[in-house]
């Protein structure tokens, strides 16, 4: 059997990856002051061989002997004077030479080179050098780098000074420095951690609400949000997120209210069709030419009840409009040509705006022609229906308006609601789904907009699109009302400019 790792969450690789790219960025900038600090002592130690042998060299061209207070004649004489002179300091320490025989030392000052026979022995022979030597020596004992310098004065016997660090004591220093920046470095890498494990979890608290909310959410409630603080990219992220529920939780309600309606209103029809031809008497040609004529008309009803569901459906689709810049005087026009087929009325535009404005037209072109179609069921042969446009705020304003038999007060609010069915003054209510009202509502709302009502029982009512245009001017507005009726004589009239009657 194979056991499957369980993989690391986004916030222990956040916590490795600070840890360590922060362990090789101190590392490398420990490891490089490390090496610089090294070097830096040896060339310490080279500056302090070269400082006395500079000093050798002076005393043996114009010191004087202390003892005669002449010129130097002799190489043990020199030897003498420079080794009394001199001081050396905590890790250094000197020697002389009168050929292979060490003849003077530091006495209880520096290193004891002379103590430390592998050392002498290496450097025994340097008087017969002609250049001053450098180099470096590991004993037992320690870890030498010296300087051995020849000295020959006159015809005497022949010497040498050796000067030597401890180079290990003094790189030691360098060593202890750095022990401790190590310790620091490891304690700054724990509170590093520390911070980094807090921090991140505090970045990542959208992503595990994410993660929660998402594992909430079912297919019969998308109603959770994740909560949103400040304005970051994971604040963006959890927006977008809310976002995407929200068009989700509207398309599946949608969705849900469109399987709804359609069952609870195609049943009616089928249930009407089915019931005639459970009773229709096959033999009496009269009762089934009726029961033909009403499954007819019942499956036609349900043709158009299906095709205002899909509509409904689709409204709530992001390319359900698709605004172009479009002439609203020219498709007010191209209304009231339609318009004039749908009943005997008399049809006028009573305002009229020449303006372009970002409008789906087809989409509004359906509204206006549901709205009239509405005026005409439900108002008398021969009243009058106005159309219009304006300008009103920002928005287009395009309204349909009748002498019909209006809407109670009461009822307003709900005449937009799907397969409302508003009884008027009169108790007629015209043929239909219910629906066409609701697919205007979707258009102005799909174009950011809305649907007014004003109405009176007994004398009309006005339905009216407001639609966003920002920014638009009417280029002209004619003062002629033009009127479109070909039943009625009079051709032309004033504007109103209160856009009815």
């Amino acid at each position: 059997m194979s056991l499957r790792r369980r993989p690391l969450t986004v916030r222990a690789r956040i916590l490795a990856a600070v840890l360590v790219l922060s362990a090789l960025a101190l590392a490398t900038a420990g490891g490089t002051a490390w090496a610089l600090q090294r070097n830096r002592v040896d060339q310490d130690i080279r500056a302090s061989f070269d400082r006395t042998i500079t000093e050798l060299r002076t005393l043996a061209d114009t010191g004087l002997d202390p003892d005669t207070g002449e010129p130097f004649r002799d190489s043990d004489r020199l030897l003498f004077t420079m080794m009394s002179r001199e001081v050396p300091a905590t890790n250094e320490g000197m020697v002389a030479f009168v050929r292979d025989n060490l003849r003077y030392r530091t006495q209880d000052i520096g290193v004891p080179l002379a103590l430390d026979p592998e050392f002498v022995h290496t450097v025994a022979d340097a008087w017969q050098s002609d250049t001053v030597v450098f180099g470096d020596v590991t004993t037992s004992l320690r870890e030498y780098r010296y300087a051995a310098v020849p000295v020959q004065v006159g015809d005497s016997t022949p010497g040498s000074i050796v000067l030597a660090f401890d180079r290990g004591a003094e790189q030691a220093k360098v060593g202890d420095t750095f022990r401790t920046y190590a310790i620091v470095a490891a304690v700054s890498l724990a509170v590093l951690a520390v911070v980094a494990w807090v921090l991140s979890g505090r970045l990542l608290r959208p992503m595990r609400t994410l993660r929660e909310t998402a594992e909430q959410i079912s297919d019969t409630d998308l109603s959770r949000r994740i909560p949103v603080d400040g304005r970051d990219d994971l604040a963006e992220l959890a927006r977008t997120f809310n976002d995407m529920l929200a068009r989700l939780e509207t398309a599946f309600r949608s969705q849900q209210q469109l399987l709804d309606d359609a069952g609870h209103e195609l049943r009616t029809p089928i249930t009407i069709v089915r019931g005639h031809l459970e009773l229709m008497d096959p033999t009496d040609t009269h009762d089934a030419a009726e029961t033909r004529e009403l499954a007819l008309r019942e499956l036609d009803r349900m043709h158009r009840l299906a095709d205002d569901l899909v509509m409904l459906a689709k409204s709530e689709a992001p390319d359900f409009v698709q605004p172009e810049p479009t002439q609203i005087a020219t498709l007010l026009d191209n209304v009231l040509d339609q318009a004039r087929q749908l009943g005997p009325r008399h049809w006028r535009v009573t305002e009229r705006v020449e303006a372009v404005a970002d409008l789906d037209a087809q989409r509004v072109t359906q509204a206006l022609l549901q709205l009239a179609a509405n005026a005409v069921k439900f108002s008398d042969e021969g009243t009058t229906v106005c159309l219009g446009a304006g300008l009103r705020d920002g928005n287009v304003a395009l309204w349909v308006q009748d002498e019909g038999i209006g809407i109670p007060a009461d009822q307003v609010k709900r005449i937009f609601e799907r397969f409302a069915q508003v009884t008027g003054q009169q108790g007629r209510s015209g043929p239909g789904s219910g629906l066409g009202l609701s697919i205007v509502a979707a258009i102005a709302a799909a174009h950011g907009g809305r649907v007014d009502v004003s109405s009176e029982q007994g004398r009309g009512s006005r339905f009216t699109l407001l639609l966003p245009a920002p920014g638009i001017e009417p280029s002209t507005i004619p003062d002629d009302e033009v009127v479109v009726d070909p039943d009625d004589e009079v051709a032309a009239s004033r504007v109103d400019q209160d856009g009815g009657r």
